[in-house]
Formats: C-alpha cells, sequence, structure tokens
C-alpha cells in the first residue's frame, strides 16, 4: 500500500502525451461527433472496416516486397557488394565524423545503416542505426545530451542519399503502377539535394552552437 503513491505519480497521464497523438485524438473524435450529430454513423463504421482492410493489404504486400528486398541485400553482402558500398563511404564516413576513433564500432554500424539506406532498404538500415546510436553513446561525456557525431548521423539516416528506392518501387508495383520503377531517377535527385541540405545545416549549426566532440 505505501507503494501505490508513487505508482500513481509515475504512471502517465494525459499531460505527457504527445502533442500528435492529442491531434489524433481530436480528428477522430470530432469525425465520430459529426457522423452522429449528421445521422452518419454507417459512414464511420464502413470507413473503419475498409481502412483496416486496406492495412491489412498493404501489410502483406509490404511483407512480401520487404522480405525479398532483405532477401537481395544477404545476395548482395554475400557477393561483396555491401563490402564496395562501405570502402566507397568510410572516407565520406570519417570526414563526417572526425570525432570518432578510426576503428570504433560506431563506423562499421554507420557505414551498414547508410549502405542500407543508399539501397532503399530503410528496414534494414533501422538496426544497424540503433547499434550506432548505443556504440556513440559509450563515447558521450554527457549522456543526457546528444553529441555532435550522433546529431550527424541522424541527419544522414533522415536525409541519406537513396539509389534505388527499393520499398516504394514495391509498393507503387502493389498499386498497379505501369511504371512502378520510374521515380528512380527524381528519387536520387531528391534525396541527393535533401542529404546535401541535411549536411550542410548540420555544419552551419554546429558552427554557431559548437559543442565537445
Amino acid at each position: 500500500m505505501m507503494g501505490l503513491p508513487e505508482a500513481r505519480e509515475q504512471r502517465p497521464g494525459l499531460e505527457g502525451a504527445p502533442v500528435v497523438n492529442l491531434l489524433w485524438l481530436f480528428l477522430m473524435l470530432s469525425g465520430v461527433i459529426m457522423a452522429m450529430i449528421k445521422g452518419r454513423a454507417d459512414v464511420v463504421t464502413a470507413a473503419i472496416l475498409e481502412g483496416a482492410k486496406t492495412a491489412v493489404d498493404t501489410s502483406f504486400g509490404l511483407i512480401a516486397i520487404i522480405a525479398f528486398w532483405l532477401g537481395v541485400m544477404r545476395v548482395a553482402e554475400a557477393a561483396g557488394l555491401i563490402a564496395f558500398l562501405s570502402r566507397l563511404v568510410r572516407p565520406l564516413v570519417r570526414l563526417l565524423f572526425p570525432g570518432l576513433p578510426p576503428n570504433h564500432p560506431a563506423i562499421g554500424a554507420i557505414i551498414l545503416n547508410l549502405a542500407a539506406n543508399i539501397l532503399g532498404l530503410g528496414n534494414a538500415a533501422t538496426p544497424a542505426g540503433l547499434a550506432a546510436m548505443r556504440e556513440m553513446q559509450k563515447l558521450n561525456p554527457h549522456p543526457e545530451e546528444a553529441t555532435p557525431a550522433m546529431c550527424t548521423f541522424l541527419a544522414l539516416n533522415t536525409a541519406c542519399l537513396t539509389l534505388v528506392p527499393t520499398t516504394i518501387i514495391g509498393i507503387r508495383a502493389l498499386y498497379g503502377s505501369r511504371e512502378p520503377a520510374a521515380i528512380i531517377g527524381t528519387t536520387i535527385l531528391a534525396t541527393a539535394c535533401g542529404m546535401t541540405v541535411a549536411v550542410l545545416a548540420d555544419a552551419v549549426l554546429r558552427r554557431f552552437y559548437p559543442k565537445s566532440k
């Protein structure tokens, strides 16, 4: 009984909810209320069922696409393509992360993350990204704050160059696109511009707000 107040205090309440959750809650409740006011509650039910069906169909399609491209990535890794991309990316990584020791495990995780993003395999990039963050946190003298290397990596992971947008191509094919791969050129251009802006913004902000590495 003595521990109940402490447990009650630690329980997250509505005031700690992210704004985006409150926004979604407002949108859903307002839609339901307006449908009930206008006597169209059946529309809400139909939309829920249709949305659930679409979500299931898309999920199964994406599972097949992701499984296929993860298999392709395994084959590419066995064939040496991932190692080749790693050698190409390593000089850039060393330039962008001067505060990391040359042979630190974070370097390898960053390279794997970037290689997966370059191939458009965002799901495969996530484990390597988490591993990179864990390794960089071990070098962090102030664990409550992100280091410059962490900020740079976050910028690159968010806006990385993509040569083959495999997941998007699969989604376009799933929904009947006649030319699902037609976006490759525009994707390369857009992601190259995004990565350039992200790297420049990181460098500029680091100059204005310097931190210890």
